[in-house]
């Protein structure tokens, strides 16, 4: 039987297991990247394993969250991320040298090689062929060391794309439209695979768009194969010595197919306050708009900012609307100058923020209160704009610059002729803003702010947990919710102690107090509880905290293996239903728990607020069992787990 792409990789990559849906598998990892949001604690948790050098192919340290320098925190730690890659042998990316997926895609991704990145949308280098999967810290940590990143292998989803993309209809409009069939929750447990006649018609930026975003599917990631516009894009960056064709075998086998007729699709556009809250833009049409944000990992590429310039010339922007443009790279930034696409969008009343991830993040750029605020970035949750009541639509570029340009949302097929954005031959290549790592390591002194503190431990796991529920939440909690990000409190990143007093505080001010009182406990969540971004803060200040365990009708992945790695147990309830037994402040107790989860026994919540029992379920590998009992990953490493 013939592989999938994804099945080539992996053989390729195995450490341990089989690749059989389901199974617990090991595979090796050819590179990985931080950002700074999260490098930080990744790289103290490196230290902590007293390695002299990591021993992957490439590690990259990128600087793109945290560019505001409102106080020495940011500066600082900039500083130790730069003085620890020099020292322990790897590559760093200087603030301004661009959003760590875009620049990956232009300088360092390779076809049929696994990527390892501390952020959720590291899957946008599935656009080159890569398995780029997003995890939390500590995962990448291990990697670097050169271990194994374990997963269960997931099932493999065929997206077979059919026809081409009319003109106004972008690869945007493709994600857009997966998202709105499969939702947030439909790819939890899968790999979306990209196959068809139609996916010769996609340039590597175009697909890394939709790849990208397939992060807001819970997917573990996707891919598309390599062929000849990989092969175009990589002799465009200078690397087309790295480029070798991967593609599916006639008679590979999936387990889900999902078929998208490219030339069927018009624009489309996610309402507030989920990536999967998909209409088709005409049925949105006519709703004022006050800020158009464009720019984010998801759409910043040369192509698309060529698009908004040539959209833009010769215009204005609507008297009521902010327009932002975040060039996604340095690279992309100097062409647009050099070409005079900067001057058309300045004199059309943009304004150019600098070369970061910015106001996806909520770093900056707020829209006003109850504003409308139509994005090219991949999340609209309720809040993470850094206005509370902000109404967040995700579109195109195309359908954003004709917000700006109207005040309104509106179809871009009546925009007027469709714009022609010709690729060059070549981009400018200029890696001065990227730092090799020292060839002295030992020379090399690593460069520590106040604000970086000692990494918090915790105690291996007791025979029985008990505490009080914390907190009970709904369905869909994004770590938006449990650990919030912005100006505020993403400077505190490498400060546990500090940025714990800011965990749920969007969702309830007086959690961090309430744990602390109670010396810890439980927390009690529905579906999908942990969806979004990879931070493992909102499993570590949650640790830090007192967290035993967290009870939920089901769980985003890169959330669980966080919760996981830190030593807090991840349970789900037998029965949905038993969500609405517990209330918050129950006292509840999990007995001979040690001994229940290494003998896969029955584990039974037992409330004695109530004087009721309820059954609870895990998917917990050997692995894991011993990971928790141990009280987290580094624990589990330090003596001697593989």
């Amino acid at each position: 039987m013939g592989k999938n792409v994804v099945q080539k990789i992996f053989s390729a990559h195995l450490v341990s297991g089989r690749i059989k849906t389901g199974e617990e598998i090991a595979i090796s990892i050819d590179q990985t990247l931080t950002q700074d949001a999260t490098g930080t604690m990744a790289y103290l948790q490196f230290e902590a394993m007293d390695i002299p050098r990591v021993k992957t192919k490439l590690s990259v340290s990128y600087v793109d969250h945290n560019m505001l320098q409102t106080g020495f925190e940011n500066f600082d730690d900039h500083l130790f991320l730069q003085s620890f890659a020099k020292k322990y042998g790897i590559y760093f990316s200087k603030p301004g040298n661009g959003i760590c997926h875009q620049v990956h895609l232009e300088r360092f991704g390779v076809p049929g090689e696994t990527l390892l990145g501390s952020d959720s949308h590291t899957p946008t280098s599935g656009g080159l062929g890569m398995i780029a999967i997003g995890a939390g810290g500590l995962d990448v940590a291990i990697a670097m060391a050169g271990g194994s990143f374990y997963i269960t292998m997931p099932k493999v989803v065929l997206v077979k794309l059919s026809g081409a993309l009319r003109p106004w209809v972008t690869a945007k409009d493709v994600i857009l439209e997966l998202l709105r069939i499969v939702t947030v929750k439909g790819g939890v447990g899968k790999i979306f695979e990209y196959g068809g006649d139609g996916v010769k018609t996609l340039a590597v930026t175009e697909r890394a768009t939709i790849t990208n975003m397939g992060a807001e599917l819970g997917a573990l990631t996707s891919v598309f194969p390599s062929d000849a516009q990989t092969r175009k894009y990589l002799k465009m960056q200078g690397r087309e010595g790295v480029w070798k064709p991967l593609k599916a075998d006639p008679s590979a086998q999936y387990d889900e197919v999902v078929e998208i007729d490219l030339s069927a699709l018009e624009p489309m556009i996610a309402r507030p306050h989920s990536p999967d809250n998909v209409c088709k833009v005409s049925e949105v049409k006519g709703t004022k708009v006050q800020q158009v944000c464009v720019g984010s990992c998801t759409n910043s590429s040369y192509y698309d900012l060529m698009a908004v310039a040539a959209m833009l010339k010769g215009k204005k922007v609507h008297t009521d609307v902010s327009l932002t443009i975040s060039p996604g790279s340095r690279q992309v930034l100097e062409m647009i100058t050099r070409n005079g696409a900067l001057v058309d969008m300045v004199a059309a009343g943009a304004r150019i923020v600098e070369v970061s991830c910015g106001p996806c993040i909520g770093m900056g750029q707020a829209p006003p209160s109850a504003g409308v605020s139509v994005r090219t970035f991949n999340r609209n949750f309720e809040g993470r704009s850094g206005t509370s009541n902000a109404q967040v639509f995700l579109a195109s570029p195309e359908t954003a610059v004709v917000a700006a340009l109207t005040g309104v949302i509106s179809d871009p097929r009546e925009f007027g002729e469709p714009v022609v954005v010709k690729q060059p031959k070549h981009f400018i290549i200029d890696d001065s803003m990227i730092i090799p790592p020292s060839e002295n390591p030992q020379n090399e002194s690593i460069v520590r702010g106040p604000n970086i503190k000692p990494l918090p431990k915790k105690e291996p796991m007791p025979d029985t947990l008990q505490g009080d529920v914390l907190l009970k939440t709904g369905d869909n909690i994004t770590t938006d919710h449990i650990m919030p990000a912005g100006a505020k409190v993403l400077p505190l990143r490498s400060n546990i102690p500090a940025i714990s007093e800011f965990v749920f505080e969007k969702v309830d001010k007086e959690f961090a107090k309430r744990a602390k009182e109670k010396g810890g406990g439980f927390l009690v969540g529905g579906a999908n509880y942990g969806q979004g971004s990879s931070r493992e803060h909102a499993a570590l200040a949650p640790m830090f905290l007192g967290v035993k365990a967290v009870i939920t009708k089901s769980f985003a992945r890169i959330h669980r293996a966080n919760l996981v790695n830190f030593g807090i147990l991840p349970l789900t309830f037998e029965n949905e239903n038993d969500y609405n037994a517990i209330e918050q402040g129950d006292r509840l107790e999990l007995p001979d728990i040690k001994n229940r989860l290494k003998s896969k026994g029955k584990i039974v919540v037992k409330n004695a607020t109530k004087n009721n029992e309820i059954k609870v379920t895990h998917s917990l590998t050997p692995r894991e069992v011993d990971i928790l009992c141990f009280g987290g990953l580094l624990n589990y490493q330090a003596q001697g787990g593989k």
